[in-house]
């Protein structure tokens, strides 16, 4: 396989020490001499202030700086002294190009950043202890960092604006916004979604919606990228824990929950773990210490989707080269991610008829849940609450989609970020790393590796790929790639293009697709050609690629990602995200796949033998026949219409 890195993430992501190039000319240097608190050293021209004090693992305080987001310099709290310079500068925006004498602590930068902190909390409305970010919060901690007993600058006695809770995923309370402007740029430079906006000027300025429009009537994709880089409570996602204690409380009630492989590998940082502890097995025996009835694995939808999906990418692949029928266009598009499904609609719903009509690995579980298994075992399907734990607050407004009812009820009554999860589990007196592990409840326990890396970006292209090399050419993947790792699709560089090369020798069409297509010679010799895209700011370049005819439009099969990351990046993930901690997370979750097979276990989707006795027993007609399509799938028309 040849893999390319087509476009990169935004340069201005990345640290300034990382992204500024000297060239070395006659009378230039490419570092230069700096002193800060009396230490002495050389760095590259063009590294900030703050990032050399860091290197130097001299703390400077930072409120509106985030390692993920351009430069901004508007909060002040990281001032620094400069020798020479009448004026305290933003450690943050401030680029060495000649050789300076810092001072990071003086009694000036002291008294500044405390009356900067004064100010903040002026117009700061809210009590601690009821907010969902107390022990969390940066303003917070700055404020016991800096010893603030009084507010110097006076208090808001009571709130300014409502707070809007129109959307399905995020809670907007611009009362604890101190205009840090992080989510701006979340939204506008990370996510290029753009639907927040700094309104007036000076002490007038507030972060507003278009036409301060309520956030559910905006063109918002509930990505809640906003929510993991806010450093106070202003944003946050619609908690629903109250509806699931009810539930858990309620013996007329069944009450079920499927857990993502992203959360497994990030909760951990909610009870002072290493990002990237793994929980997945510890969490079973919290969640039923909690008094869920059944604690299922959506990893076992998750190989589900593959089948589905790569099944309609082979009838797509057939109906476009072999019978010249693009009504289903190429290339086919991923639909695993709500915020990209949003994102698409939103921006490109011309686009629409190369989505995947897949439902998402949890609102296939929904459907199954309230039909197989209420049947399986003789429940009615009225009684049973179906919660998923998700890494994205997403999911909350996919669950409660109109089109989500094909089981005949609400296919997911409640998403639960990971965040949420761990705050029920604490109530719940559970000390999370002290448990002891168990599995997952059947028959929906049995899952492969490849539902695990699911939750990386590049995770869903690998597992597909694993299980379509495997189909056409009749041979173990691990012939073509060492421990059926693919590694070409894997990393974070915003847009990935691969290309695979199908030999001259293919095999027999397996048994569970044979109705299908009747044999592999259209795909003799045959270059599969398939992109990845994480973040929708990388999901736009990849677009307008398609758009111009570039190379992303030959490919066949693309998997977009909306958040940074993939899934490990959600909006529902533990505060802080960086990408070090993404990275630590993503490192878990290959762990576990690869534990799949040192446990010689199964780590590929068509290998579950739970989701192969589901076609014999359930779905009978096979992947994309008619029960399947109308449990599993989704229709949009070409205008993008959805029609049942």
């Amino acid at each position: 396989m040849k893999d390319t890195n087509a476009c990169a993430d935004d340069t201005c992501r990345a640290p300034v020490s990382q992204r500024t190039q000297v060239v070395d000319a006659p009378g230039t240097s490419a570092t230069v001499k700096l002193k800060i608190d009396d230490h002495e050293l050389n760095i590259p021209m063009g590294t900030t202030i703050l990032e050399a004090a860091r290197e130097l693992g001299i703390h400077i305080p930072t409120l509106c700086h985030h390692d993920d987001l351009c430069v901004a310099g508007v909060c002040r709290v990281c001032l620094v002294e400069v020798e020479g310079q009448n004026t305290l500068q933003a450690s943050c925006a401030y680029p060495i190009t000649q050789p300076i004498t810092v001072k990071t602590h003086t009694r000036k930068v002291r008294q500044a950043r405390r009356h900067i902190i004064d100010l903040l909390l002026s117009k700061h409305y809210g009590e601690c202890y009821s907010c969902f970010r107390n022990n969390n919060c940066e303003l917070q901690s700055l404020a016991k960092e800096y010893g603030v007993d009084f507010f110097r600058f006076g208090h808001p006695e009571k709130p300014l604006y409502e707070v809007d809770r129109s959307s399905y995923s995020v809670v907007r309370d611009m009362n604890k916004c101190v205009l840090c402007r992080r989510c701006i740029r979340t939204c506008i430079d990370l996510q290029e979604v753009g639907v927040l906006e700094a309104a007036g000027r000076s002490d007038g300025t507030t972060i507003s919606t278009y036409l301060d429009k309520p956030l559910g009537e905006v063109v918002c994709i509930n990505c809640g990228q906003c929510i993991n880089r806010c450093p106070t409570g202003a944003l946050r996602a619609k908690d629903r824990t109250d509806d699931v204690w009810a539930a858990i409380d309620n013996p007329e009630k069944h009450v079920v929950i499927q857990t993502a492989p992203s959360p497994r590998a990030g909760i951990g940082e909610e009870f002072n773990q290493e990002p990237g502890t793994p929980m997945t097995w510890k969490m079973n025996t919290a969640l039923k210490r909690c008094g869920f009835d059944k604690v299922f694995d959506t990893n076992f939808t998750a190989d589900l989707t593959i089948i589905e999906e790569g099944t309609e990418l082979i009838l797509r692949l057939y109906k476009n080269l072999v019978q010249s029928d693009s009504s289903q266009p190429l290339p086919q598009f991923t639909s695993c991610s709500p915020g990209w499904v949003k994102y698409i609609e939103h921006f490109y719903p011309e686009y629409l008829p190369h989505v995947s009509t897949c439902k998402s690995p949890q609102q296939m579980f929904g459907a199954l849940i309230k039909t197989w298994y209420a049947r399986m075992n003789n429940i009615d399907p009225a009684n049973i609450v179906s919660v998923a734990l998700m890494p994205c607050s997403a999911k909350k407004f996919e669950c409660n989609r109109p089109e989500m009812r094909d089981s005949g009820y609400k296919d997911v009554d409640n998403g639960l970020t990971t965040r949420e999860l761990a705050q029920m589990i604490r109530e719940a007196g559970i000390d999370l790393p002290e448990m002891p592990k168990s599995d997952f409840d059947n028959p929906f326990g049995t899952a492969t590796g490849s539902g695990v890396i699911f939750g990386s970006t590049g995770g869903v292209m690998e597992a597909a790929l694993r299980s379509v090399i495997e189909f056409v050419t009749g041979k173990k993947v691990e012939n073509f790639y060492d421990h059926a790792n693919i590694i070409p699709v894997r990393g974070f560089e915003g847009c990935r293009y691969a290309e695979l090369q199908i030999p001259d020798e293919v095999g027999p069409v397996p048994e569970l697709i044979q109705h299908l297509v009747p044999n592999w010679d259209w795909l003799k010799g045959a270059t599969l050609k398939v992109g990845i895209a994480h973040g929708t700011a990388n999901a736009k370049k990849v677009m307008e690629n398609i758009k111009a005819g570039g190379k992303f439009s030959e490919c066949h099969f693309i998997e977009f990602m909306a958040c940074p990351g993939g899934c490990l990046g959600g909006g529902g993930q533990p505060i802080p995200t960086s990408p070090e901690i993404r990275a630590a997370r993503a490192r878990a979750i290959y762990a576990e796949d690869a534990a799949y097979g040192d446990a010689g276990k199964a780590r590929k989707s068509h290998e579950n033998p739970a989701v192969l006795r589901l076609y014999s027993e359930f779905l009978t007609n096979g992947p994309c026949g008619h029960k399947s399509h109308h449990l599993l799938h989704t229709h949009y028309t070409a205008r993008g219409k959805y029609i049942g």
